[in-house]
């Protein structure tokens, strides 16, 4: 059997020998193309002032990128990752002591918003600002080793950010569906067999 993939003009072919395994496609986490970058994952949006004690809950888009996997009785293996459109990178923190992240720009939304199902997906935010001033925040930094992918109609992920102070938050991924009935993706880390401790993610270069 053959497996080929074309997509904006890539293409990737493979020749599998397999008696008992499928193939399983499904959204993973955005940070594998063009190549293994980074780990963070960066969404900006439109600054927010966050009221002391305040949590709110928004909703947010983020790229997709869709992972093929060879599943059989004994192993599981990462055939291929694409996705449509450009990736773009930044500088989180300082030039001399930051960390590259990829970006994504997103408008902010009270309800979750509709979405092109094969660009994008909805990422619902709890955002609790546990100091006691108000805080302007314009942005999201996550590791994406934590990121739990559900989808359904629509691809999805539920996460927090804890505000601890003007210039500081924990970010951390949701290990439930968005809605009821969504299936939840493979993890990249679990097929590739790399262990994972669940450890969240501390913004300490500010949060605009």
């Amino acid at each position: 059997m053959t497996y080929r993939r074309n997509c904006e003009g890539r293409t990737f072919e493979r020749i599998l020998i397999s008696e008992t395994g499928e193939t399983i496609i499904n959204p993973v986490e955005p940070v594998n193309l063009p190549g293994d970058v980074t780990d963070l994952f960066m969404v900006e949006f439109s600054p927010m002032l966050i009221e002391p004690g305040i949590t709110q809950t928004i909703y947010l888009k983020f790229p997709i990128e869709v992972g093929v996997f060879l599943e059989a009785a004994k192993d599981i293996e990462v055939l291929d990752i694409f996705g449509l459109g450009t990736q773009k990178y930044t500088l989180y923190g300082p030039p001399t002591s930051g960390a590259i992240a990829r970006w994504y720009r997103s408008a902010v939304y009270p309800d979750i918003p509709a979405v092109e199902r094969l660009r994008e997906g909805v990422m619902e935010l709890s955002i609790q600002n546990m100091s006691h001033e108000w805080v302007e925040v314009s942005c999201a930094v996550f590791d994406s080793v934590d990121m739990k992918i559900y989808y359904g109609d629509f691809v999805a992920t539920t996460a927090t950010m804890k505000i601890v102070t003007t210039h500081m938050a924990e970010t951390d991924f949701i290990d439930a569906p968005l809605v009821p009935g969504m299936a939840r993706s493979i993890e990249l880390y679990t097929a590739r067999k790399i262990p994972v401790i669940k450890r969240g993610y501390l913004m300490e270069w500010g949060l605009s």
